[in-house]
């Protein structure tokens, strides 16, 4: 009879492939960065301000447990500090994973991003507001994805996957700037996914609903928690969880075929 030892495991898709998870010091970010890494790859996790969230999402990857695919090639995870909406910083997060890894980069997924939790009208949007929202939503998704363009690894395995919104399609008061935010990013992978033709790279959105996160419950009473929840099939709102194995599949072999789109991944909520 065989013992637990003796049966090989099944192998690590993304194994010997090294991902940049914006924002992934909490929230989304970070449950995406510590699946890929369950997938076999090697993670930069970034964040602007909260390097003591981000130090515990490295330790807590560079503690799985060893897996022959991917021993003596130093750390699965680093930490790296960068303001998306920098050039300069984008262009050394990019500059860190090629060092920190001695590798090419080979999957991007911006998860970094802001919501503004007065959720004001349009009418009642400061320009101060919507400008920030737009550097880091718009402009932060732009310049990964400039920066990926030009130094993923090419002829196969590089995926560009951006984190937009449902209130895309949602339409929701309140969400004014944000959703035109994360719609000009929907707008500019569709163009991106044309331009990167010949080289094996892919780029997609993935577009959440409702997720409980911190920013989701951020600036919202319980009542109106319990009212998006009861507007969803499920009659919840999201998890991270919900959203990970999409993201999963994007970054993996398996999902090359897909190109150029737009995913909800909202259970129905819209």
């Amino acid at each position: 009879m065989a013992t637990q030892s003796s049966i090989s495991q099944p192998p690590l898709p993304l194994a010997g492939r090294v991902a940049i998870v914006t924002g992934s010091s909490r929230g989304i970010g970070r449950a995406i960065a510590i699946h890929l890494a369950e997938l076999g790859a090697r993670i930069v996790i970034n964040y602007t301000s909260k390097a003591a969230d981000a130090e515990r999402v490295a330790s807590e990857i560079n503690d799985f447990p060893v897996r022959e695919e991917i021993t003596g090639k130093g750390p699965r995870a680093i930490v790296v500090q960068a303001n998306v909406s920098e050039p300069s910083q984008v262009k050394s997060m990019f500059d860190a994973a090629e060092r920190g890894f001695e590798a090419p980069v080979h999957i991007l997924v911006n998860s970094a991003g802001i919501l503004d939790p007065k959720y004001p009208t349009i009418a009642d949007t400061s320009v101060e507001d919507f400008d920030r929202t737009f550097s880091v939503n718009t402009k932060g998704a732009f310049l990964c994805s400039k920066e990926a363009a030009n130094r993923l690894k090419q002829g196969g395995g590089g995926r560009i996957i951006l984190v937009t919104s449902s209130t895309t399609r949602s339409l929701r008061q309140g969400f004014g700037a944000y959703a035109a935010s994360k719609a000009a990013v929907e707008t500019m992978v569709k163009i991106l996914a044309k331009e990167l033709k010949g080289t094996g790279i892919t780029a997609n959105c993935v577009a959440p609903g409702p997720i409980a996160t911190e920013m989701f419950f951020d600036g919202k009473t319980p009542e109106l928690v319990e009212k998006i929840a009861a507007e969803s099939p499920f009659g919840r709102v999201g998890e991270a969880k919900d959203v990970v194995p999409l993201v999963g599949f994007l970054a993996g072999d398996g999902g090359e075929w897909v190109n150029g789109q737009i995913i909800p991944v909202n259970g129905g909520y819209v």
